[in-house]
């Protein structure tokens, strides 16, 4: 993983002391709360419904041992004894206090990290696919290039005050496992003429109030203009997006405003001003990042493992942990290992002090001291020997981590909601915990197969509910919390998003409404192979519909409706 340098190390002490001192004019009343807002959301602090919550910032979703003990020290010292990972790859901690949160800056700065520009109207947080540098379908490792973008985007003068927050993700591998599709700007590391590596660049693509999926915006960009070309990008943004309405803000609705062929026009005009030799990425750069990302030294080992084999006969449990939370690494005899945060009634993405330390010490017997967060909210370690699967998951089941549903339906994206956002209509981390618990049977789960639920507490889609191949979104109606169903996400290389059903439900009747919509796939579906997206895409809402809604003419849901069709059939 990367290692600060002597600039790395001074910028983020010397942003912790200047954060420091902006607190101490706070409490001291020297700054009203409107001058110290853009003041701490530069630093991650947000004010929420019950106090503040700080936004560390994970670049690309690598984290070591020691920052992991870092993090569980701080949720043990200044929260309450846990964090929450989120969608962008970071971790929050809902209740520290104003007066904590320099000595907060002060201990990530002693580990390498920051809360520097998670939040505000600036770059966020660079993303990427959480197997980058062990995939087996990989061309590229993108996390030199998502490092080359942190450096770049990190206080950049021009785009500390955009029109609305902005955010990149890149993939270098043959299946999208970064979702870039449904970001601001999303990069795909390609192959071009002669074997060349290059970028197929999106643009336009996000979730919340009005989603879209990125449209191409070029095919292929040659490696040594990535900063200039995105530069370009910004400056076309920064300069007509709308600033008068906030809902109109995104670069998504830009690029849909101008359409992209005028809008790639202008990147392009824009692009050809800009003075390159100054902009473009020196091989000398990337010649320096790129080390830093080299596989740790890994024996090759025999690709199976006799004992391996043994145990998964002779134990379910592990079987099913093998085959749903490991996936090949690029290196023979080891696995790459998902720990699902996700255990049937807990919070999705939840993880306490005790587990981030067990989990520290776990990456460092096991995995080379590094993990990964991913926008899932589970956690991989990328280097386990095969040989070692065993020992890892009996750590994992003593420390409560095994549980084996990575990728299934009790792998439940969730957003804080209402518990602890001020932003939200409703409450996401119950319906997710009364979800989990119904479908919490391993053979009931392995029947349905792989399936993304999603659930977004408001219309900002924190939770991801678009992509989600069920996706979940609370509303307020008349205030009592009411939760509308969408079917048909997908943030993968097929993006799309999700398409409404019908009439939303009440709190109460959501696993019902689950319930029906999974009786309906299994019942109904082509053989055990076909999945459910692929059943959805199919026959498309009707069916789904007439199980949920029935034959009402007002098409309203009602709880015995529901029971009904779940339970009578």
């Amino acid at each position: 993983m990367y290692r600060y340098d002597d600039f790395d190390h001074e910028f983020v002490r010397s942003r912790a002391a200047q954060f420091r001192d902006q607190v101490s004019r706070r409490l001291s009343g020297d700054l009203t709360e409107d001058q110290f807002r853009p003041l701490r959301l530069q630093n991650g602090l947000y004010l929420q419904l019950h106090g503040y919550m700080l936004r560390v910032a994970i670049p690309y979703g690598v984290v070591s041992s020691s920052q992991l003990r870092a993090l569980a020290d701080i949720a043990r010292r200044y929260d309450r004894g846990y964090g929450h990972f989120t969608t962008r790859q970071n971790i929050q901690f809902n209740w520290v206090t104003l007066t904590d949160t320099p000595d907060i800056l002060d201990r990530l700065a002693e580990v390498e990290m920051h809360a520097v520009q998670t939040s505000g109207n600036c770059i966020r947080n660079v993303t990427s696919d959480p197997l980058a540098g062990v995939a087996a379908d990989e061309i590229e490792d993108p996390r030199i290039w998502a490092e080359a973008l942190r450096q770049w985007s990190s206080v950049h003068p021009e785009f500390l005050f955009l029109p609305r927050k902005f955010k990149i993700a890149i993939t270098g591998a043959a299946e999208d496992r970064a979702a870039i599709l449904f970001h601001d700007i999303g990069l795909r590391i390609v192959k071009g003429k002669g074997g060349a590596t290059g970028f197929a660049v999106y643009v336009g693509g996000g979730q919340g109030r009005t989603p879209y999926v990125a449209q191409l915006l070029r095919g292929f960009l040659e490696r040594r203009h990535l900063l200039s070309y995105l530069e370009a990008v910004m400056r076309v943004y920064n300069l007509h997006g709308r600033r008068d309405n906030l809902y109109k803000a995104r670069i998504k609705i830009l690029v849909n405003a101008l359409g992209i062929d005028e809008f790639a026009r202008q990147v392009e005009a824009e692009w050809q001003s800009i003075d390159r030799e100054a902009l473009d990425l020196p091989d000398a750069e990337v010649e320096r990042i790129t080390p830093h990302f080299a596989l740790p030294p890994l024996l090759r080992r025999p690709a199976t493992d006799g004992a391996i084999a043994r145990r998964r006969a002779r134990d379910a449990d592990f079987d099913r942990f093998v085959r749903n939370n490991t996936a090949p690494h690029r290196i023979p005899g080891y696995r790459i290992v998902t720990v699902a945060l996700k255990t049937p009634g807990q919070v999705p993405g939840d993880a306490t002090a005790d587990q981030m330390d067990a989990l520290a010490d776990i990456a460092e017997r096991y995995s080379h001291a590094e993990a990964r967060v991913t926008y899932v909210q589970n956690i991989v370690l990328p280097h386990v020997a095969l040989a070692d699967l065993a020992d890892l998951y009996d750590r994992l089941v003593a420390d409560g981590l095994a549980s084996a549903n990575a990728g299934l339906i009790t792998d439940i994206i969730a957003c804080p909601g209402l518990d602890y956002c001020n932003l939200a209509n409703a409450r996401a981390i119950p319906v997710a915990q009364a979800i989990a618990r119904r479908f919490d049977d391993p053979d009931r789960a392995a029947e349905i197969g792989a399936l993304r639920l999603n659930i977004s507490g408001c219309i900002n889609a924190c939770g991801h509910h678009h992509s989600g191949n069920i996706g979940i979104l609370g509303v307020d109606k008349k205030g009592t919390e009411h939760y509308q169903i969408t079917l048909g996400g997908s943030p993968g290389d097929d993006a799309e998003v999700g398409t409404i059903v019908g009439p939303s439900f009440a709190a109460e009747d959501v696993p019902d409404a689950i319930e029906a919509i999974i009786a309906t796939y299994l019942e109904q579906r082509d053989s055990a192979g076909e999945s459910f997206l692929e059943f959805y895409r199919r026959v498309g809402t009707g069916p789904f519909k007439a199980r949920l809604y029935g034959s009402r003419s007002d098409n309203a849901p009602t709880r015995s409706r529901v029971l009904e069709t779940t339970i009578g059939g």
